[in-house]
């Protein structure tokens, strides 16, 4: 399986590890990041891969709760991405 995660939000210390803590004892391997802070937000998309027995559900349970007030944190699967190249 692999993912699409991307965050935004008012920056604060923390941010990547807290995400990034949550993939890997869900077991998920991040294979590319880019994040950068614009004026006051910060912003970040990964891409993480991991077996396709991993619990969707458990893992959007875990990022939901780092989102407080000011950060959106939205998981999605690549297979909707490839699936819109081959229509």
């Amino acid at each position: 399986m692999k993912t699409v995660i991307t965050v935004i939000g008012k920056d604060r210390p923390g941010i990547i590890y807290q995400v990034s803590k949550v993939l890997f004892e869900e077991g998920l391997n991040i294979e590319d990041i880019s994040q950068t802070v614009m004026q006051d937000y910060f912003t970040m998309i990964m891409i993480a891969s991991g077996s396709d027995s991993i619990n969707i559900r458990d893992l959007n349970e875990r990022l939901d709760a780092l989102e407080g007030d000011t950060l959106s944190i939205r998981l999605q699967k690549t297979d909707i991405f490839d699936s819109m190249h081959n229509i």
